[in-house]
């Protein structure tokens, strides 16, 4: 089925993102910006992992780009024209549209990553399985998308389904290893990355087993996430939600990622031998989850110079029974329904004592 057909569909998409765009590009770094820019624009051209990039043509489509965000600020988002008889369906409802779009073979996403930061996209679907009671869906080439483009996430709240955005990932592990290309640095687990998939003999060559192998790995996180939520029970959203300050929700969600890996993403790649996968976790380990967990570094480094893994399985067993109870913590500090309980988990989740000792 022609893309042309589903105009209506994909322009209120595509408006959704803009909207979305306009509410939280301000929320990154200069630096984070122009580059997701640079990699949005190509997106939008359609053009190669590495094509030059004229810097004049460039800056005037993100002053457009901007022109147009500046239209929409303050608009609500739109319904998404694919009802029965012709009638929109609220954006957020992913089941009520993936319904009327599936058949047709594309595969539509609205969810929020952060607190309150939507994200909507449109792609045509490309696989689908069951994965520890939950559907996997694969999405392939991506018709409509915003500025934030995350690889992976686990969709519906958290009874799924998994969705891995391959066109995300791809564009995600080229800007990976353009940054790499600049400042190669021997010895680091990125350095490791790219001789393990030979990206630096030829990227595009490389990238399906690199794609297959991160896509994994992201799907493993996101199985991981689902039985952390299961463990914490709804109140966990709810308190991240009532978290004073972005500092505090990153905290809390570097909890919870942590206990999605220990548990599930690094243990299953020790047991299959996954030895690029676990290089490239470490490449990405880094931001909160590094401060809360320096000794998993360290473990690291033992697997590296040849211990089996012993370190890393010894690490992830502690790291879960520390973070499951720092959780547990957070969790009876917010229930207590104090008007103070926000700033309390803050600063339990910030304090020294949060992070693992390993």
């Amino acid at each position: 089925m022609n893309a042309v057909d589903f105009d209506p569909v994909v322009a209120a998409v595509q408006t959704n993102c803009h909207i979305a765009d306009e509410r939280h590009a301000g929320d990154m770094t200069l630096c984070i910006y122009l580059l997701q820019m640079r990699e949005f624009y190509r997106w939008e051209r359609g053009l190669a992992f590495g094509a030059a990039l004229p810097r004049d043509a460039v800056g005037a489509w993100i002053a457009e780009r901007e022109m147009l965000w500046a239209s929409l600020a303050s608009q609500d988002f739109v319904p998404v024209p694919c009802g029965p008889g012709a009638t929109s369906l609220d954006p957020f409802d992913v089941d009520a549209v993936n319904a009327r779009l599936r058949p047709r073979g594309l595969l539509y996403g609205a969810g929020l990553v952060g607190t309150e930061r939507p994200v909507f996209f449109l792609a045509e679907l490309r696989g689908q399985e069951r994965r520890d009671g939950l559907d996997v869906l694969t999405a392939g080439r991506e018709i409509a998308r915003g500025l934030l483009a995350p690889p992976a996430m686990l969709g519906g709240g958290a009874r799924g389904p998994v969705v891995l955005r391959e066109a995300a990932l791809a564009r995600w592990c080229w800007e990976k290893y353009e940054a790499y290309t600049l400042r190669p640095v021997p010895g680091t687990a990125f350095h490791a990355v790219v001789k393990a998939y030979g990206l630096d003999r030829d990227f595009e060559a490389a990238l399906p087993r690199c794609l297959a192998e991160q896509g994994e790995t992201l799907v493993l996180h996101e199985l991981g996430e689902y039985q952390a939520g299961c463990q914490l029970g709804p109140h966990w959203a709810t308190m991240r939600l009532a978290l004073p300050t972005r500092r505090a929700d990153l905290y809390a969600r570097a909890v919870r990622d942590h206990l999605a890996d220990l548990t599930v993403t690094l243990p299953t790649l020790l047991d299959r031998g996954a030895d690029a996968a676990l290089h490239f976790w470490f490449a990405n380990f880094d931001g909160v989850r590094a401060l809360l967990f320096p000794a998993l570094q360290d473990a690291y480094a033992h697997w590296v110079h040849g211990d089996g893994g012993a370190a890393l399985r010894r690490a992830s067993d502690l790291g879960v029974i520390h973070f499951a109870h720092l959780a547990q913590e957070a969790l009876t500090l917010h229930v207590q329904a104090d008007v103070l309980s926000g700033q309390a988990v803050e600063r339990l989740l910030t304090a020294p004592s949060a992070v693992c000792p390993g």
